[in-house]
């Protein structure tokens, strides 16, 4: 089943690319706001071979396990801490769901004045694009815990941290999973945002030089690479979920789906 999905995924990005060049070749197309296929894959080797693509990747890469590393140490606490405090609920609830209508971006400007222009501002909107993904996701796992599961625990003697790691937390793992997916896939859409302003690497700095340069083909290039980075990374994340986890493995087949 997997090697069928494989091959399934396969031809459909092989069809894309042949609609792609076929495209081109019929001059459906213009060839400077849509390069074809063989001048995005040249511009990709100059860059591998100059080393420009290993280096921007790399820093990119960086940033984004970084800045959601923070937003998952960040949300797990803050979400149990809501969810078994109704004072932190009253508290807390109205300022968090203020801010998860602002969109990241639109805090670039204040980011700068608080953090400045360096990495700080960088993680910042990140972590603010991936944090509630993983919060929303783990506080509704965790309201979704069956009740009588709880009293089970209660009637055997556990502890309130017992209860927390024996019963709750597991039963909140899958939404947890679908929040960690999402979150990193946010993390890596934010990444163009959060290296836009004083970058001097980062695929997203790559990818803005080479549009204020006219170079269509390294946009491509860019976007192709950081997609490819997010599949992978989304590939990872669910092997080591379900390493860890192997009882999620149900649903994380479920969700691959």
């Amino acid at each position: 089943m997997p090697a069928r999905r494989f091959l399934a995924s396969t031809a459909v990005f092989a069809s894309v690319a042949m609609i792609w060049w076929l495209a081109g070749r019929a001059g459906w197309t213009n060839a400077y706001l849509l390069p074809a296929p063989s001048a995005v894959i040249a511009a990709l080797s100059d860059l591998a071979a100059s080393g420009a693509l290993l280096k921007h990747t790399l820093i990119s890469l960086q940033r984004v396990l970084l800045g959601f590393a923070l937003s998952v140490a960040l949300a797990l606490p803050l979400a149990v801490l809501l969810s078994a405090s109704r004072l932190a609920r009253s508290v807390l609830d109205p300022l968090l769901e203020f801010i998860r209508q602002i969109p990241p971006l639109a805090l670039i400007p204040l980011l700068i004045l608080w953090l400045g222009i360096g990495e700080a501002q960088k993680l910042g909107i990140i972590v603010l694009a991936s944090f509630f993904p993983v919060f929303l996701g783990f506080r509704g796992g965790i309201a979704g815990v069956d009740p009588k599961l709880i009293e089970v625990g209660h009637v055997a003697g556990l502890t309130r941290r017992e209860i927390l790691t024996r019963i709750i937390l597991p039963s909140a793992l899958p939404e947890l999973v679908v929040g960690l997916r999402i979150s990193l896939g946010y993390s890596w859409r934010a990444l163009v945002g959060a290296e836009l302003i004083a970058s001097s690497a980062g695929l997203g700095y790559m990818i803005i030089d080479a549009e204020n340069l006219a170079r269509t083909d390294i946009v491509l290039a860019g976007i192709l690479v950081i997609g490819a980075i997010g599949l992978l990374s989304d590939v990872v994340l669910r092997f080591t979920i379900g390493r860890a986890f192997p009882w999620l493995s149900a649903d994380l087949e479920a969700a691959h789906a």
